[in-house]
């Protein structure tokens, strides 16, 4: 079985399993076009010719690339003028392969979609976690049971600030005044301090906040 199909303003013969070379189409590998403008249909000595075109006859393929043709150099050359003008031109295809002839208004059976690919999970979303801020830092105190002083009262410190003291457990004046040098230090670097701790003179403002 034949037919005479008309696309990109041209017209072929095909037959069942040809591969055909033809203008452009915008439809990616894999995909599935119908040809509706079909000229003639045959099959033996049985042939059916259009007026212009063969009712309830269509022909459907499938793509198998998109390419491009070989280059043709195109030469311009003007005499006595000095003028000469070299271009190349690659003419865009798409390689199709036909796998059914119908006829009597017949529908192509629907292809099943290929499933797409689940789309690689990031590893390091899922076996890293981003690091804790250092607002969200783990408490390096252990903040003693009772009534919190209201650190507030220390020069410099705002509500916020007394916040995230007491995130890092520093609730009371007297764990201030205990703080040893590498403890400072480490407030410093955890809240980005830069001295302000010795600088404002903590230590001795919680012992008079303490009455000490």
């Amino acid at each position: 079985m034949f037919a005479v199909i008309k696309t990109g303003g041209k017209q072929y013969t095909v037959a069942a399993d040809d591969l055909l070379k033809i203008e452009k189409l915008d439809a990616e590998a894999g995909s599935s076009v119908t040809f509706e403008e079909v000229l003639m249909v045959g099959n033996g000595a049985d042939t059916t010719v259009g007026a212009p075109l063969v009712e309830g006859a269509s022909v459907v393929a499938e793509v198998v690339e998109q390419g491009r043709g070989r280059k043709i150099i195109i030469f311009k050359k003007r005499r006595r003028q000095n003028s000469r003008r070299r271009n190349g031109h690659r003419q865009s295809y798409t390689l199709v392969k036909v796998t059914d002839i119908l006829t009597g208004g017949a529908k192509a059976a629907k292809k099943a979609a290929p499933k797409k690919a689940e789309a690689p999970k990031k590893a390091a979303a899922k076996k890293e976690e981003k690091p804790a801020a250092a607002d969200e830092a783990a408490p390096l105190f252990t903040a003693p049971a009772g009534a919190k002083d209201d650190l507030k009262k220390i020069s410099g410190v705002g509500p916020v600030l007394e916040g995230k003291l007491n995130d890092l457990g520093l609730t009371t004046y007297e764990q201030i005044v205990n703080l040893t040098a590498e403890e400072i230090a480490r407030v410093d670097e955890v809240l980005n301090f830069k001295g302000r701790i010795e600088r404002d003179n903590w230590v001795e403002q919680a012992k008079e906040l303490a009455g000490k």
